[in-house]
């Protein structure tokens, strides 16, 4: 049987990003998001809950966000569920958290970034430009007729 573990979050930072290096020296990023959801009930009141969400992201992508995001900074994750599993104390403990592949920022970067700065306007790696794409599509700008 077939399965998808893909996973699409909008919502904002609930701290500044904790980057730590491995030591194989890659960078993390822990992230904690909060996402909400309007919805009315059957009384048709409005209600809001708030689905708290911890992810990370790996690598120059770490980085960067540890570099332009705070706490507040509105993003998209998009990437994969991990089931973690540790002991602790003799209590046995486990959590779903977000393996994030891309990270997509949505506001402005934060005060403290250096004047000139500008954050990526997303992080994932772009696919192989198509044969059949026009100039404009491929970035070749050498084919352009002005």
């Amino acid at each position: 049987m077939a399965s998808l573990n893909k996973v699409f979050l909008i919502g904002n930072l609930t701290r500044d990003p904790e980057v730590r290096y491995l030591p194989s020296g890659a960078a993390v990023a822990d992230l904690r998001l909060a996402v909400n959801r309007k919805y009315k009930n059957q009384q048709g009141e409005e209600k809001e809950e708030t689905c708290f969400v911890s992810a990370s992201a790996w690598g120059r992508q770490a980085e960067t966000c540890g570099q332009y995001l705070s706490k507040g900074s509105p993003i998209l994750i998009e990437g994969r569920l991990r089931y973690e599993e540790w002991e602790k104390d003799g209590q046995k403990n486990n959590r779903l958290t977000v393996n994030a592949e891309r990270v997509q920022f949505m506001g402005s970067p934060r005060r403290d970034a250096a004047p000139g700065d500008a954050p990526p306007a997303d992080e994932r790696r772009s696919a192989p430009p198509s044969d059949s794409g026009s100039a404009h599509e491929t970035g070749d700008d050498d084919d352009l007729p002005f």
